[in-house]
């Protein structure tokens, strides 16, 4: 009677498969958490920019020092002209981010699920969003005047562009099987577009939002030193006609904390409606 079969001899290799590998980096981690250890390093950055401020490296003409920034600050605040500077560009941006985000869009599912949609929408959008805003701004003060016209069209161009060209990517990107299954279950166009197509490019959305809203700050900023009529921009514009570094480093970081505020909004989107989503992060 023959020996009955020696079974398989299974791997005693210790070695992780990659499926078994977590996406996500491990929350428990010791030292100072990553909130902390971020503010650190603007502090850290602050405190050298006194330090060469205070020991002359820096002279006030070439840049002020933080300290007097935040003097600066406060004056321009007890006079009223940092809040009624702010709550123009505010306004400005707002406007300019309600029409452009809906219009890039609209244009992108134009474009990405009708063909002859893409044939008049896709050639006209791709050429126009390489135009500078310092090119465009001349004709737009001479079609609408030194008004808020012109600056919300600005904002509202910056935006348009970075939603349409990552939407229309995110279209593209849907996987056509989840197309074709919820039609085979009898969903209609309408009924497809709302439940496969746009949570399908959901992420892309979110990245084209991201970057216009740092577009949209950027195009304020050409706007209002162009034709100066108030907003942050017009100040900046003051300071460097008064030679005043210090009002400039003010106007400068208020963009700079409302660009940060804007992309932070951004995220706290990304973590709440894209929970479904696991992602490498950084270790």
């Amino acid at each position: 009677m023959s020996a009955p079969p020696a079974a398989t001899a299974r791997p005693t290799s210790t070695a992780p498969v990659l499926r078994d590998l977590p996406l996500r980096a491990s929350r428990r981690r010791r030292g100072l958490p990553r909130p902390l250890r971020r503010v650190l390093v603007v502090v850290g950055l602050l405190v050298i920019w006194q330090i060469a401020s205070s020991s002359g490296l820096l002279s006030p003409d070439t840049l002020s020092s933080p300290w007097d920034t935040v003097r600066t600050a406060a004056e321009m605040s007890a006079s009223g002209d940092l809040h009624e500077a702010l709550l123009t560009s505010l306004q400005r941006a707002a406007t300019g981010l309600a029409l452009g985000v809906p219009a890039g869009l609209a244009l992108a599912l134009v474009s990405g699920l009708f063909r002859a949609g893409e044939d008049l929408v896709d050639s006209p959008m791709q050429m126009l969003r390489t135009l500078p805003f310092l090119g465009i701004t001349p004709l737009l003060i001479l079609w609408f005047g030194i008004g808020d016209t012109p600056k919300v069209a600005l904002v509202f161009l910056g935006v348009c562009f970075p939603v349409y060209v990552n939407t229309l990517v995110g279209i593209r990107n849907v996987d056509a099987r989840l197309v074709e299954a919820a039609q085979a279950f009898g969903a209609s166009r309408w009924h497809v577009v709302r439940a496969v197509v746009l949570p399908g490019a959901l992420p892309n959305i979110l990245v084209g939002l991201r970057l216009a809203l740092g577009v949209a700050w950027l195009a304020l900023v050409v706007g209002e030193q162009i034709s100066s009529d108030g907003g942050i921009g017009s100040l900046m514009l003051r300071a460097q006609d008064n030679l005043r570094t210090d009002r400039i480093v003010v106007c400068l970081v208020i963009y700079a904390l409302l660009g940060l505020l804007s992309d932070l909004v951004v995220r706290g989107l990304e973590r709440l409606l894209l929970t479904w989503r696991q992602g490498l992060e950084a270790r």
